[in-house]
């Protein structure tokens, strides 16, 4: 199992989930989100360590591309997330350019929505959240949607489940679709955006002990 935490703004965090043998570690580049990170407080936290197990993701919401560009090359990137409306133009630009391992999430709310999951080319990853209404926002809003509609679905890249997880339902994501990742966010965190090193460490327990 891939494990990712999303959100993450603190090194006392960054240890935790280092720790906990978490994958991948998810800065989220959105001026909207209460995870929200500057370029610059996302290399002093990256630079924090001199060696880390856990690896960077630059996670993007339908951003401006030569920004993002500027981003993956001040980090140094190696993967990116993402979590918008961008299209097959907008992840081969980005292609074209960078040796970046991409994951790209689909809404999903309804059957209909997963008619798209294998059209898109040139990524690595797909995700799979929670459809937020017009008036939330694009991640994060501690909500899962129905895990059946991925029941004996075919899905050609591997693939994360997002969206409401947490120590209470993750085991019961494992025994009903053993995904090949599971993404954390809301479900880790002691109040919003701020994640809370005890609820990591008491999910992984939990998850690893049954």
């Amino acid at each position: 199992m891939i494990f990712k935490i999303c959100g993450l703004k603190d090194v006392e965090s960054l240890n935790c989930c280092e720790e906990n043998n978490v994958d991948f570690f998810g800065m989220i580049f959105y001026e909207k989100s209460p995870r929200n990170i500057t370029l610059n407080e996302a290399e002093t936290l990256i630079n924090s360590f001199k060696e880390l197990r856990i690896r960077p993701v630059g996670v993007f919401v339908d951003h401006e591309i030569n920004d993002l560009k500027k981003i993956i090359s001040s980090l140094g990137l190696k993967h990116i997330q993402l979590h918008g409306n961008e299209d097959q133009l907008y992840i081969d630009e980005i292609k074209r350019q960078f040796d970046v391992k991409i994951i790209k999430k689909i809404s999903i709310n309804s059957s209909e929505d997963l008619n798209i999951i294998n059209n898109f080319n040139n990524i690595e990853y797909l995700l799979f959240d929670y459809k937020p209404s017009n008036n939330e926002l694009p991640g994060g809003n501690s909500k899962c949607f129905d895990w059946n509609l991925l029941k004996g679905k075919e899905i050609k890249l591997p693939w994360f489940i997002s969206g409401g997880i947490n120590e209470t339902n993750i085991k019961k994501i494992q025994n009903l679709l053993n995904p090949n990742g599971i993404d954390l966010s809301s479900g880790v965190e002691g109040s919003k955006g701020i994640k809370s090193n005890s609820k990591i460490n008491n999910l992984f327990k939990k998850f690893y002990d049954n």
